[in-house]
């Protein structure tokens, strides 16, 4: 019998994506956050989830290994943000504080994500090897 990854893990694994990137751009907006004229970027999580999730549904595929793999991911997830305060004179509009709450926020949802799918796999060990370690 095959084991259906996509199954067994369901929307986690693709969330855990989704996180690591949210987390790159929060770290480009608090690497820029002296940078004059930056504006503050963030990632639509839900609006990621779902493209990723109707990506995988109707998977592209190569006809031959000499093709180039071409990805159809398309960046319309991460948009600029609305600032919450006024502008400085610079042009900037990154809220350190802000993007520190929301790193600590989605480190905090990494986490869940990360220890759900470790004991999804942990599950399937047991499954596998008949051993309850």
């Amino acid at each position: 019998m095959a084991i259906s990854f996509d199954k067994a893990f369901g929307m986690h694994q693709q969330a855990l994506l989704i996180r690591d990137r949210r987390a790159q751009v929060l770290s480009e907006n608090i690497a820029n956050a002296d940078t004059p004229g930056y504006k503050a970027k963030e990632l639509d999580f839900q609006q990621a989830l779902n493209n990723a999730q109707s990506r995988q549904a109707r998977p592209v595929s190569r006809t031959h290994e000499g093709h180039f793999h071409i990805s159809t991911e398309v960046r319309q997830e991460v948009k600029f943000r609305n600032p919450d305060q006024p502008d400085t004179g610079d042009g900037n509009s990154v809220d350190m504080h802000r993007e520190r709450n929301a790193m600590m926020q989605n480190a905090i949802e990494y986490q869940t994500s990360l220890q759900f799918l470790n004991s999804r796999i942990s599950g399937l060990k047991k499954a596998i090897t008949g051993t309850g370690q």
